[in-house]
């Protein structure tokens, strides 16, 4: 059973639209991670923009492990979103990559989840 993910994900959320044998899921999931604040000034904001940007990268790493473990099990992963997102989540990937695992990156703006399975759709049908 080939399994192909299309994922489009930014800091806020992510949409994962899985292709197994012509049938089609659509998931999203939330990030629940805190806005980033930034500080300016003295040295005990510093130290508190330091803890914030650790809990931050903490929620992050917990964010991208939840996304991972729902694909990790694709044959070959697409991804792509307006940021950063996508290339961090691709190096989280990489760390625990399979042997035969196929991840490519593309650049998307918001989409609706009809959108972005379109895209996927097309993308898996070239």
């Amino acid at each position: 059973m080939k399994r192909k993910v299309g994922l489009w994900i930014d800091h806020r959320k992510a949409l994962i639209v899985s292709i197994t044998e012509g049938l089609e899921e659509i998931k999203s999931i939330p990030s629940d991670v805190e806005k980033r604040v930034r500080f300016s000034g003295e040295a005990q904001k510093n130290l508190e923009e330091d803890i914030r940007e650790r809990r931050f990268m903490n929620q992050l790493n917990i964010y991208y492990n939840k996304v991972i473990s729902l694909i990790q099990d694709a044959e070959t992963i697409f991804i792509v979103g307006p940021g950063e997102a996508k290339i961090e989540l691709k190096k989280h990937l990489e760390k625990k990559k399979q042997i035969g695992q196929v991840i490519e990156i593309g650049t998307a703006d918001k989409m609706t989840e009809n959108q972005f399975a379109a895209k996927v759709r097309e993308y898996f049908s070239k």
